[in-house]
C-alpha cells in the first residue's frame, strides 16, 4: 500500500512563529528549523508591510511583498538565520518588529546550495544559483534576465506546481505561476487582479522536473535585471498547490489536501480578490478566522464569523468569504501533520 506521506514531521521544513520582541527568535516545532526563507508581518499595526528575507540573497536584503519596489538593504533588521530560528537586530525602521506589536513569521527550509552553469551542464539556457530542499519540494533560485525566452534550472527533482518570481534590481510586480491557472496565465502577489493571459511570463510552458521557462516579460526576464524565484513542488502529506470552486453558501466546499494544515493562502483567480493568509498559530482552534492579506500592509483581520476550518485531511469553507458561487480559487497549503504518518499515527482534528 502506498504511503500517506513523504514527510512525517512537517516542522522540519515549515513552521510559523508568533512573537513580540527583537533579538533571537526561536521556532518551537517538533524539529529545529534553520530557515532559508522567512516571510514576516506585523499583526497589530497597519502600515507595516510584509517582508521576505532569504539565505541566497543574504539576510540584509529585503523584499516587500505588498508593493512592486526593488530589493533594498536593511543591515539592522534580520542579522542572522540560525539553526533554530533567526535574529532581529535593532531594526530601527520596524520592518521586522516594532515596539510591542505582535508579529508573525513563516519559515521554510531549503539548505542545499546549488550553482548551475547552463553552458557547461546543458541544463537550462540561463545560469542559476540557489538553495534547494528536494525532500520538502522547495527551492530558492536566482537568475539574471536575457529579455528573450530561456530556461532555468530550479534544483528540484519534480515539476513545480507554483512559482513566485520577483525582480530584485528594479520595480516590478510579484509574478505568480500556478498549475491550476495554466502557465500561459498569471497573477500577481502584490495586487488583487484576476488571472489574465500572460504568455510572456512563463512562455506558456509548464515547468519540468529540471527547469522552468521564462519568456520576454519584464516581470520574469528583462535583459540584465536580476530576479529571485521561490519554487514549490508538491510532497504527499506535506504540501498542496491546487484550486477549488466556490458554492456561495455558508456551508462551503471541503478541500482535500491529505494533511491537517498549518498554513493556507487563498486567492480568487477567476475574479478580483485578496491573497488571504491563514495559519494554525494565529488561530489555534476552529474557526480559523484571524487572517492577513499578502497584497496589503493592513493589520491582521478577525472575522465576525468563521472563514475556514482546518481539518485532519484538508480545510473547509464555513461562509461566503473566498467562496463566491462559481468562482475559482487557487491556494497553497503546508501541513501541521499528515493524515496518517508512516508510523501509522493519524492526525487529530482540532
Amino acid at each position: 500500500m502506498a504511503a500517506y506521506t513523504d514527510i512525517d514531521d512537517p516542522t522540519a521544513y515549515f513552521q510559523t512563529i508568533l512573537f513580540a520582541s527583537k533579538g533571537a527568535i526561536t521556532f518551537d516545532g517538533s524539529s529545529d528549523l534553520q530557515p532559508d526563507m522567512i516571510w514576516n508581518k506585523n499583526r497589530d499595526s497597519a502600515g507595516y508591510s510584509h517582508h521576505i528575507v532569504d539565505s541566497v540573497r543574504g539576510v540584509s536584503k529585503l523584499l516587500r511583498v505588498d508593493t512592486n519596489i526593488a530589493e533594498f538593504t536593511s543591515a539592522d533588521s534580520i542579522t542572522s538565520l540560525n539553526t533554530d530560528g533567526f535574529t532581529i537586530g535593532n531594526d530601527a525602521n520596524g520592518y521586522m518588529q516594532s515596539g510591542s506589536d505582535k508579529i508573525v513569521t513563516w519559515g521554510w527550509k531549503a539548505g542545499t546550495s546549488f550553482t548551475n552553469d547552463a553552458s557547461a551542464t546543458g541544463i537550462g539556457t540561463i545560469d542559476s544559483t540557489g538553495s534547494v530542499n528536494d525532500t520538502a519540494g522547495f527551492s530558492i533560485c536566482t537568475h539574471t534576465g536575457t529579455g528573450s525566452t530561456a530556461t532555468i534550472k530550479h534544483g528540484l527533482s519534480t515539476a513545480p506546481k507554483m512559482i513566485i518570481t520577483k525582480k530584485r534590481s528594479a520595480t516590478g510586480g510579484w509574478q505568480v505561476g500556478h498549475e491550476s491557472i495554466g502557465w500561459g496565465n498569471g497573477v500577481y502577489l502584490n495586487d488583487t487582479d484576476a488571472s489574465t493571459g500572460d504568455a510572456g511570463a512563463w512562455n506558456s510552458t509548464a515547468p519540468t522536473s529540471s527547469i522552468f521557462t521564462v519568456g520576454n516579460s519584464s516581470f520574469t526576464n528583462q535583459s540584465s535585471a536580476t530576479y529571485v524565484s521561490y519554487i514549490f513542488s508538491e510532497r504527499k502529506g506535506y504540501s498542496k498547490f491546487s484550486s477549488y470552486t466556490g458554492n456561495g453558501n455558508a456551508d462551503g466546499p471541503f478541500i482535500w489536501t491529505g494533511f491537517k494544515p498549518a498554513f493556507v493562502m487563498v486567492k480568487a483567480s477567476s475574479t478580483t480578490g485578496n491573497w488571504t493568509m491563514f495559519d494554525n498559530k494565529r488561530s489555534s482552534f476552529n474557526f480559523v478566522d484571524n487572517h492577513l492579506y499578502a497584497n496589503t500592509n493592513a493589520a491582521e483581520q478577525t472575522a465576525s464569523a468563521g472563514y475556514i476550518d482546518f481539518l485532519s485531511n484538508g480545510f473547509k469553507k464555513t461562509d461566503t468569504f473566498n467562496n463566491a458561487s462559481g468562482a475559482t480559487y487557487i491556494y497553497m497549503a503546508f501541513a501541521e501533520a499528515s493524515l496518517v504518518g508512516t508510523n501509522g499515527v493519524t492526525a487529530k482534528a482540532r
